[in-house]
């Protein structure tokens, strides 16, 4: 018997997605970088469409600053993909992404195998880099639990948080995922890959440019 390939593997992974949406943009004049506009879809809408082809188990955006108008968009998203995106919202986003962290990981309802913890800010990723990191998920060893993309010795984003690791960082109150990785680094997989996409992200009128997006 033959096994099953790395991309019969990974689709069979129970996928849960955190997607961070509640910053203030204030770079971008206050505009909610998640609705930002590519070839007349919201980044938004992109990357929900994206994470459909694995089939997630849990889906959830954490809004804060634009909350409103971030779940009206969730609400007309929810008309036309098959899993509903659930939103946590954050009463506090001023707190910074940590307490977004918290408040997504403390959220989750379904069990999983892996978690994808992704910002709302990286028009360039898609599902082939989230097969790339669900590929490498399958190749942990020892107490590995985490997948983090490296590009050129930079941190990128989205990262896998296994299950495990999840609770680990759940047990502890006030802990978030960047901390457990800073406090557990054997825990840590790092991926090294030349795929930009993992480091892209908007912050900029320039970068909106850089990336053919629009705020309307």
């Amino acid at each position: 018997m033959t096994s099953s390939s790395p991309l019969l593997q990974a689709s069979q992974l129970r996928l849960a997605v955190l997607l961070l949406a509640a910053g203030e943009g204030s770079r971008l004049g206050n505009h909610p970088k998640v609705l930002l506009r590519k070839e007349s879809q919201t980044l938004l809408q992109r990357f929900s469409s994206e994470i459909q082809a694995f089939s997630p188990v849990e889906y959830i955006v954490v809004t804060g600053f634009h909350a409103q108008a971030i779940e009206l968009e969730i609400a007309k998203i929810n008309t036309s993909i098959a899993l509903p995106i659930k939103f946590a919202r954050n009463t506090t986003p001023e707190k910074g992404q940590p307490s977004s962290v918290r408040l997504g990981l403390e959220s989750l309802q379904e069990k999983f195998d892996v978690l994808l913890v992704a910002l709302s800010d990286q028009p360039e990723i898609g599902a082939s880099e989230i097969q790339e990191l669900l590929e490498a998920f399958l190749k942990r060893e020892g107490c590995e639990e985490i997948i983090l993309p490296i590009v050129a010795g930079r941190r990128g984003n989205p990262v896998l948080f296994s299950y495990k690791a999840v609770l680990d960082v759940l047990e502890t109150p006030g802990m978030v995922c960047r901390e457990y990785m800073d406090i557990h680094p054997d825990k840590v997989r790092t991926m090294p890959t030349s795929n930009q996409a993992f480091v892209m992200d908007v912050d900029t009128p320039e970068d909106i440019q850089a990336h053919k997006l629009s705020l309307t």
